[in-house]
């Protein structure tokens, strides 16, 4: 059984807001999405900026309450639904899903030193910790550092001493102290140079060979998820329009979003990107939401919604052709 599965999930948030905001205007942040996680596996979520990724990561760790659709978690052979979750088992599942998020400046807290910043959500997040002496915090709180490539002398220092790669190496062993299982790192290595992108893409690489963790890659950057991840799922306007094997989406690709996103990539200019991102209002789009800036569109892709079909057992692709 998988580690995680997400089913059909759905989420809209109001286009506006505020007292006075008028009612029936929506986003359809993630709609549909459906796919798992093994034990031991990389997910890559990938796409542009508003394409619903970060929004299906976030209503994995119920940052959002889903508007439907299910999260089943699996763990020590007993299963979940994540959305039912209340109290002190939503805690237990928090310390078993992790978040790193994309800007560390934003996620650190600059008045606390590292050991705080570590120790801080582990207290709150486990009652166990409370019995536990400052010492045996800070034996933890080292261990995590040392395995994210930094100091025990580190401790001491405030975030703002650090580079930002450095800080990126913060977030990740706050995020492994509960000993996790599942990690969702959401565009973890998008600000960073290409130098120190890939230092901390082989330290993921490392934690994961170590722990056996899975994880959820978030990224805009397709050569990059498929240098990280097993299998890549492709969102564009709150669909997965594509999922394979990283691998063999990297040999061939069929979805026309798919292929524009590597030829961005290359620099190449195989499809036109000048089109603006779809309109997503309070009701599904009635039909292909990337027709507008597909060349390959005919007019069955403005007459219907493509459904998921299988290229290869691998494989699928949502598109008429």
């Amino acid at each position: 059984m998988p580690l995680l599965t997400v089913t059909d999930l759905k989420k809209r948030f109001n286009l506006e807001s505020g007292f006075f905001a008028k009612l029936g205007r929506y986003v359809n942040a993630v709609n549909n999405v459906s796919f798992y996680v093994d034990k031991n596996e990389s997910y890559g979520l990938v796409g542009e900026s508003g394409c619903g990724k970060t929004s299906t990561a976030r209503l994995i760790v119920r940052m959002y309450n889903a508007d439907s659709g299910t999260i089943i978690y699996c763990h020590e052979n007993s299963s979940v639904n994540v959305g039912l979750l209340q109290g002190t088992q939503l805690r237990q599942y928090r310390r078993q899903v992790k978040y790193v998020f994309q800007d560390p400046a934003r996620s650190l807290n600059p008045r606390m030193n590292v050991f705080e910043v570590l120790v801080s959500g582990y207290r709150r997040g486990n009652p166990g910790s409370k019995a536990m002496g400052n010492g045996i915090l800070r034996e933890k709180a080292a261990a995590a550092l040392e395995e994210v490539g930094l100091s025990a002398s580190d401790m001491e220092k405030l975030p703002n001493e650090f580079s930002g790669g450095q800080r990126q190496r913060i977030s990740i062993a706050r995020s492994l102290l509960p000993q996790p299982q599942l990690l969702i790192c959401d565009e973890v290595v998008s600000a960073l140079d290409v130098s120190i992108q890939s230092q901390i893409l082989n330290l993921l690489l490392e934690i994961r060979s170590k722990r056996g963790m899975s994880f959820i890659f978030i990224a805009h950057d397709l050569k990059v998820a498929c240098y990280f991840c097993d299998r890549i799922g492709v969102m564009y306007s709150g669909e997965l329009v594509e999922e394979a094997p990283a691998a063999d989406l990297w040999k061939e690709s069929f979805h026309p979003y798919t292929q524009m996103l590597f030829s961005s990539v290359t620099g190449a200019n195989a499809y036109s990107n000048d089109a603006s991102l779809p309109s997503r209002k309070s009701t599904a789009s009635p039909y292909c939401p990337f027709a507008s800036r597909c060349p390959k569109a005919k007019g069955c892709c403005y007459e219907e919604i493509p459904v998921m079909r299988k290229i290869t057992p691998n494989h699928f692709v949502r598109c008429h052709f």
